[in-house]
Parts: C-alpha cells; sequence; structure tokens
C-alpha cells in the first residue's frame, strides 16, 4: 500500500515529540537555505533533533518511506550543501549543543554536532586548551557542519584542518543503525580509516551525533602579530612563500588584494595607503612569539614590503586579525558574491593570484581575492548586481576559468567549502571516471535507497 507524503509526516510525528516537527511553510523556509543565492525546495516537514534517538528514528522512518533527508547544522555553508531539496526533510542538529566531556588529561572534548566552533574553543581554554581549527564563520558555524566540509580557517597553516582535530566520529546511517568511528588515542590503525572518510562526506554517507576531537595546548603567552603591506599581490605571495621556506612556523599566514583592502578601508576606515596593493597578516604562537615574529617581519622587508608592524599586545593584535575577518561583509556592501574556495601548491600561489586578476580583466567581473597563504588556499570573491536570482552567465564563465587555472596548476576545486551543489558540475574534471565511479559504490554502499542529501558532494 502506498503512504502518501502526509500520512507519512503523520506517523513521524507519533515516533517523535510534537513540538520536534515542524511543517508551518513560513517556519520550514528559515531552515531550508544556507548561505548561498540558491532557491531551496520545499521539505515535507523539518525535525529538530535533540539527542541522537531524534536521528536514529527519522532515518528509519525515511528509509522505511524512501524520503530524503537533508542533515542540517548552523546553515552557514557557501556551496548548497544543506539546502532542501522538494519533498525532504531536513534534519537539523543545532539543538544538540552539549560539551560531552572535556578532558585536560587526554587533551580531547566528545561533542554534539551543533556545538558552536567558538564555544568549544572558548571551554577549552578555561583548561590552558584551544580547539585549533578556526574557520572565519567559527562564531556561528558548528562542529558537525565543520566537519561535513573538512572546514579549515586562518589557524591552518599549522595546525591544519578539521580533518587534522578528529579522533573519532559517532553517525547515523541511512537505515538508522549508530555506527561509532575511531577512537580516543592519537593512534590506531584497525581497520580502515571511516572517521576520515565520514569528514567532508557532506551529509552524504551518514548523520553525525557526536565527534571525539583532538585539542592543543593553548599558547601560554599571546601570539605576535606582523602586519606587512605590499605594492602588490605577487610580492606579497612571494612573501609568504619566503616565510615557508625559512622553516618558520607561522600560526597564522593570511593574504588580502586591494580590492578586499578597499572594501575594508570604506567599512571601517584603517587607514589605507594609495599605493598599498596587498597585505599580510601573519601571526606567531611559538612559546616565545617575538623573535619568530620578527624573523617574519624581516622577510616581508626584504620581499618587498613597504611598511611592517609587529604587536605583541593582545588587543592590537586581536584588532589587526580582525581587518582579515572583516573582507567578506565588507565585500557584500559592493553586490551580491559568489564567495568561491580553490586551493594550489604553495609554490603556484603568486601565479594563480596572478590567473585571478587576469581573468577578471579579461571578463570585466570584479573579482576580489583573499587567502590562507600558507597553504595555497585562496577564496576569490565574485561581485555581481543585488537584485539577481542568481549569478549571470559571465559570473559562472568566469568562475569556470579559475576552476580550470587552479586545476592546471595542480589544485583542486575546494580546499574547505565543499562541493554542495554549486561544484558538482566540474568535480569530474579533478577526479576523473575512476575515481567518482569508486565514490558512487562508496555512497551506494552506505546509502543504497539514496535518501541522505541526495544530489551533493558527489
Amino acid at each position: 500500500m502506498t503512504v502518501l507524503p502526509a500520512d507519512a509526516v503523520t506517523e513521524l510525528i507519533r515516533v517523535l515529540p510534537a513540538d520536534q516537527v515542524l511543517t508551518d511553510p513560513d517556519v520550514m523556509a528559515t531552515y531550508s537555505r544556507d548561505h548561498t543565492f540558491l532557491q531551496p525546495g520545499k521539505p515535507l516537514c523539518v525535525v529538530l533533533a535533540r539527542h541522537r534517538d531524534d536521528v536514529v528514528a527519522t532515518m528509519r522512518w525515511a528509509s522505511a518511506h524512501r524520503i530524503p533527508v537533508v542533515p542540517r547544522g548552523a546553515g552557514t555553508g557557501v556551496s548548497g550543501g544543506a539546502t532542501a531539496t522538494d519533498g525532504c526533510v531536513v534534519l537539523t542538529l543545532d539543538r544538540m549543543t552539549a560539551i560531552v566531556e572535556l578532558n585536560p588529561e587526554d587533551e580531547l572534548a566528545v561533542v554534539e554536532p551543533g556545538v558552536i566552533t567558538a564555544d568549544l574553543d572558548r571551554a577549552a581554554r578555561a583548561h590552558g586548551l584551544m580547539y585549533a581549527p578556526d574557520p572565519g564563520s567559527y562564531e556561528i558555524s558548528s562542529i558537525g557542519g565543520n566537519l561535513a566540509t573538512n572546514a579549515g580557517g586562518l589557524r591552518c597553516v599549522k595546525y591544519g584542518v578539521t580533518r587534522d582535530s578528529v579522533l573519532g566520529l559517532e553517525a547515523v546511517l541511512a537505515d538508522g543503525r549508530v555506527m561509532a568511528t575511531g577512537r580516543r588515542t592519537l593512534k590506531g590503525v584497525a581497520g580502515y580509516d571511516l572517521t576520515s572518510l565520514f569528514v567532508g562526506s557532506e551529509g552524504t554517507l551518514g548523520v553525525i551525533t557526536s565527534a571525539t576531537l583532538r585539542l592543543r595546548r593553548a599558547p601560554l603567552v599571546p601570539p605576535a602579530t606582523v602586519a606587512a603591506e605590499f605594492p602588490d599581490v605577487r610580492t606579497a605571495a612571494a612573501a609568504s612563500g619566503a616565510i615557508v621556506s625559512a622553516g618558520l612556523r607561522p600560526s597564522m599566514l593570511e593574504l588580502l588584494d586591494r580590492m578586499g583592502l578597499q572594501a575594508i578601508d570604506d567599512m571601517r576606515s584603517i587607514g589605507l595607503g594609495a599605493n598599498v596593493g596587498a597585505m599580510l597578516l601573519i601571526q606567531c604562537d611559538d612559546p616565545d612569539p617575538q623573535p619568530g615574529a620578527e624573523e617574519m617581519a624581516k622577510l616581508c622587508r626584504q620581499a618587498g614590503a613597504s611598511f611592517v608592524a609587529v604587536s605583541s599586545d593582545e588587543a592590537e593584535s586581536a584588532e589587526l586579525i580582525g581587518i582579515r575577518r572583516m573582507a567578506y561583509p565588507a565585500l557584500e556592501r559592493l553586490g551580491q558574491l559568489l564567495p568561491e574556495d580553490v586551493c594550489v601548491p604553495r609554490s603556484a600561489l603568486s601565479e594563480m593570484i596572478e590567473r585571478i586578476a587576469a581573468i577578471s580583466a579579461s571578463s570585466g567581473v570584479p573579482i576580489g581575492c583573499a587567502a590562507h597563504a600558507g597553504d595555497g588556499n585562496l577564496h576569490p570573491v565574485f561581485v555581481f548586481d543585488r537584485g539577481l536570482p542568481e549569478p549571470p552567465p559571465e559570473i559562472w564563465a568566469a568562475a569556470e576559468e579559475v576552476f580550470r587555472a587552479a586545476l592546471d596548476l595542480g589544485g583542486t576545486l575546494t580546499g574547505e567549502h565543499g562541493v554542495g551543489v554549486l561544484k558538482r558540475r566540474w568535480l569530474e574534471l579533478e577526479t576523473g571516471p575512476v575515481v567518482a565511479d569508486v565514490q558512487r559504490s562508496i555512497k551506494h554502499a552506505l546509502d543504497p535507497l539514496g535518501i541522505l542529501n541526495p544530489g551533493k558532494a558527489i
């Protein structure tokens, strides 16, 4: 007997507390989109999960009725990975906010997926520890979303991306079974590395309900910060390469181009000089950070910096790093944005930046560019007119040129945003047909009905 969608939802309401299943169209709309322009589909309902058992019940129900499920965290993604599809259930995990355990001796935390990234870091610092990953949205993004896209951030040049801080996971599979991966130890090679497989899988293999995360010792003294101004981005990129080649270990190494700096100056008046074409913002969090910071400043001067300042004042350092975090909101004042994310080998950073500038010039499309320069991760931001429902063809054409340039230089289509919906059309350019086939096989093995976040990531 065929079960009508409305009857299926009624059944779900009987399984879960009534206040955890939302069906009002206006309320559901607020849970249906992420930070992209994508127009979401219309879900059957939204489930507000408060416990792993809610996720288990939802997945068992969805599997029985072959209803797609879109897992969702804080909704801060920029690739379309959390957008609703027609007839789906949006399974939101933002109410699962418990820090279940924070263990200073073993330097680990066990958290639910709705925990805000910065909140975990603050909780760890109360014990002299820190949670190293810090994406630009760290004050509003959730751990679950970070896990789904393998998010990076400003400190990844030294501490790695999210995957490098994950010891183990608990995930609910498509049929409602609960699987624990990984361990609480730093070492372990028992079986396939399913933990790493799930990190970055964008909700297509299972719903993560808990994570065991590695914490690290927080610096005993505030980091020292270097701000260096350059006449152009090539000179700034060369300086960042010199810092890494010298064997120095910055905890941040960020690059901003003139367009981003001008937007920031227009918004906050940072005293930007007319001849500044780029800026590096660098931090050193060594036990004694000043010598390392001074050496990095020296290399910036040797590379051609027109101005270099070093600060060990905690408030001043925070203000300087705040300039980097202002880049995206400042560019938003110029129009609608398509924020993108490519990564190239560090040796190709200068050339990639020049190619982006050439693409912008030839296409007439304004493209601002910030970069996690220490690991070759660039964020070209395409600006287009407000009021348009989506980026016009010339924006997509310029974006494709940028993607192909990154691949041509030995890079990747996405360093930390994920594939989601926006980049699926280009994915096989990077992976090739054999990898694509293997990925589909893994997806089918774990989700044979294809109900977990369909149409995303692969």
